[in-house]
């Protein structure tokens, strides 16, 4: 009898205590209960959306969709639209010139007769002291240029100096109170990093549009005699040209320059000019009026394992002559179409853009080393850098 109770007592206590501990699970822990593979779990922040300014502050980079308004209030007042007026005379044609044509019908159709063409485009305010960076082609030709700051106030504007070699101008107004951008550092840009393009396209007031970096660096385009464009797909459409690539942050990063198009209008691939490099030319030509840089008179392009088989030579690195100015300066110190050269002041070549590149920035004057190899001999000429002529305009692109 005594066993009977005792037994009864411990499978109640038993009971008892499986009940607790269902309860404990089932109250305090009851992921311990979630064995069914389809209840997925999880986790929500529990901050707020920063700011843009406030996201950009403890991070240096946009993080997520925000609003990039304070960065277009920050450019905008700078980035101006401009008027060109350029005057086309018509010549008559040699018959109306005649005096038996002119007897019978009079001198007004012998007259020549002039048009008034005018364009529109974009460009920058780089300082306060009223210097607008924009392309050459907008400005190309001009005989009067007017400057239409965001403001709504108009200036007349004068040619400092230009750079067909790069599609730059330098233009200057004198004004009171002018707004001016921050220079970026376009060295620093990513591929993806977010870009907003202001400007004046087909005339209709100033615009901006929002895209991302799709490229940098790209050449061989054709576009100018020295690339290294900023790649972007944010809308760029004819009247864009000279006017502002700005980052999120509001600085300057970029000139828009070109768009690759067969119908005219935008279609996601825009050219601007990396900010670094126009700041170079833009110096240049405010300081002493124009562009000098240094130049070898020879054409060449990257060698490759292609070439070299098609050539009968051993592969080499480097870029192959492809012509040589009979009086320009390395035909006279002896280098000949075929040479492959490796290195330049002892500097291997990587690409040939890279090369010229070094070659521009080389003082008229100076006197630089090629090593390469001839018909696979190797050979190492002395060369002097002379100044670059200067080179016919490029055609508007926009």
């Amino acid at each position: 009898m005594a066993i009977r109770k005792f037994l009864s007592f411990l499978l109640q206590t038993v009971m008892a205590g499986m009940a607790a501990a269902f309860l404990y699970v089932l109250l305090v822990q009851p992921y311990l209960l979630r064995n069914n593979p389809r209840i997925v779990e999880v986790r929500e922040t529990m901050e707020e959306s920063q700011p843009a300014s406030s996201a950009q502050a403890n991070t240096g980079h946009w993080n997520g969709p925000v609003s990039y308004a304070d960065a277009v209030a920050i450019a905008i007042p700078a980035v101006v639209n401009i008027h060109t007026a350029k005057v086309i005379t018509h010549r008559v044609h040699p018959l109306l010139e005649d005096p038996v044509f002119q007897q019978f019908f009079g001198e007004q159709f012998a007259r020549a007769r002039k048009e008034i063409q005018t364009s529109l485009g974009s460009g920058v305010l780089i300082s306060e002291q009223g210097y607008v960076l924009t392309n050459n082609h907008v400005i190309e030709g001009a005989d009067e240029i007017q400057v239409l700051l965001a403001d709504g106030r108009s200036a007349k504007a004068t040619v400092v100096g230009t750079d067909t070699d790069t599609d730059l101008a330098v233009l200057y107004i004198h004004s009171d109170n002018l707004p001016s951008l921050v220079i970026g550092d376009s060295s620093k840009l990513r591929v993806g990093d977010v870009v907003l393009a202001i400007g004046n396209p087909f005339g209709v007031g100033q615009t901006v549009t929002s895209g991302i970096i799709s490229a940098t660096g790209r050449n061989h385009l054709g576009i100018t005699a020295y690339e290294e464009f900023i790649q972007t797909d944010a809308a760029i459409n004819p009247g864009n040209s000279g006017g502002a690539l700005i980052n999120t942050r509001g600085e300057l990063i970029g000139i828009n320059s070109a768009i690759y198009s067969r119908s005219g209008g935008s279609q996601g691939i825009g050219f601007a000019i990396p900010v670094n490099l126009a700041k170079g030319v833009m110096t240049q030509i405010i300081e002493t009026g124009h562009v000098v840089r240094g130049w070898l008179g020879i054409e060449a392009q990257d060698m490759t394992p292609q070439l070299a088989e098609i050539y009968g030579l051993d592969y080499r690195p480097g870029m192959l002559i492809g012509g040589v100015m009979r009086n320009g300066p390395a035909g006279k110190a002896g280098v000949e179409p075929g040479d492959i050269v490796v290195s330049i002041n002892g500097k291997t070549i990587g690409e040939t853009s890279e090369a010229m590149k070094t070659i521009s920035g080389e003082a008229p004057g100076s006197t630089i080393t090629l090593a390469g190899y001839r018909k696979d001999v190797p050979f190492s000429l002395q060369v002097q850098v002379m100044q670059r002529p200067v080179q016919v305009s490029p055609k508007a692109r926009q």
